[in-house]
């Protein structure tokens, strides 16, 4: 057990597989502190880091000037995604951030692609504390203890080595990277008016804002806009080229995407798994899981990867359990 873990079990969480759970289950109104530490994270540095990541990802990391954060695709030479990054820079370094079980292959990844350039890729999973905030206590909160906290999505502000970053989403939802010194401080701080949450009810609220992920039993499944990357702003079209840009640009410019995510409740007992298929009334595959999260009042909201023309049918069904269809927090009108 790690100290920040060590640290958290002191404040009443179970620790298991590093992913942290807490007894006093947060409700859906409840504004939240969580551990993100199911994230992995990477640096990379040197003077071709800016280039070199430019030619493997699907967003433009030019604009990552220190004040704004974006997500962006990773893909394979056939326009899948096998990793989905959310990307920010500091202090000359760049930042990605995505699910913590492809942290090892795709840093392998990477640094097999690196070759002859300045690059060099850090593992800072263990020496950063990721911390999720969210809810309408979230701005009071961070801004007694900061003062100045991003006010715009996607916006971000550093504070003497410590990076706030505004996620995007209805709901009053942050995240703080902390040097792990100083983590426990800033719980400790923070805590006072939030409740502590667990990983799922984290990841119930960013089914709600929308926004996917890619784990080990999606890579290579999705093509970027299949998971709404594009409506996210996670693709940029002008960029130039990097590895499937064919395959993603053929999919903006030859027509309608035909397969979009979408927000859905499923009343079950069981967890829907990313990857699972979606049925539709023939039973016939329309489509799959993408994420899952059990609902704070019960059941489980998903995001499902679907063929528009079997939500528009209706009678959508996981394991013979029903998918009702939820409004998105945005438009899938690109």
């Amino acid at each position: 057990m790690t100290p920040w873990q060590q640290f958290l079990s002191e404040q009443g969480a179970t620790v298991q597989d590093g992913v942290i759970h807490f007894s006093n289950a947060a409700c859906a109104d409840d504004s939240i502190i969580a551990d993100l530490s199911h994230y992995g994270l990477l640096s990379l540095e040197g003077e071709d880091a800016v280039t070199f990541l430019q030619g493997q990802v699907t967003n433009d990391v030019k604009k990552l000037d220190g004040s704004t954060s974006h997500y962006s695709g990773y893909c394979s030479p056939k326009g899948r995604l096998l990793a989905l990054f959310f990307a920010f820079a500091q202090d000359g370094k760049l930042y990605l951030q995505f699910d913590r079980g492809l942290l090892e292959p795709i840093a392998k990844r990477l640094r097999m692609y690196v070759l002859r350039s300045k690059v060099v890729i850090t593992d800072l999973s263990e020496s950063s504390v990721r911390i999720g905030v969210a809810g309408d206590k979230a701005v009071t909160a961070l801004s007694a203890h900061f003062g100045t906290i991003p006010e715009t999505e996607y916006g971000v502000v550093q504070h003497n080595g410590t990076t706030l970053i505004r996620l995007p989403g209805a709901l009053p939802r942050y995240e703080v990277i902390s040097p792990a010194a100083q983590a426990a401080e800033l719980w400790t701080t923070l805590s006072q008016h939030l409740t502590p949450a667990d990983k799922a009810n984290w990841d119930w609220r960013e089914i709600q804002a929308g926004i996917p992920e890619i784990v080990a039993a999606t890579q290579e499944a999705f093509v970027p806009q299949m998971v709404n990357l594009d409506i996210l702003d996670g693709i940029n079209f002008k960029k130039g080229c990097y590895t499937g840009q064919e395959i993603v640009a053929r999919t903006h410019y030859l027509g309608k995407v035909k397969r979009r995510t979408q927000l859905a409740h499923i009343t079950s007992e069981h967890a829907p798994a990313a990857g699972d298929e979606v049925l539709d009334v023939s039973g016939t595959a329309a489509g799959q899981i993408v994420r899952s999260a059990r609902h704070p009042d019960g059941g489980y909201d998903v995001l499902a990867e679907l063929r528009l023309e079997s939500v528009e049918a209706g009678s959508l069904s996981w394991q013979s359990q029903v998918l009702e269809i939820r409004t998105l927090p945005y438009s899938l009108e690109k």
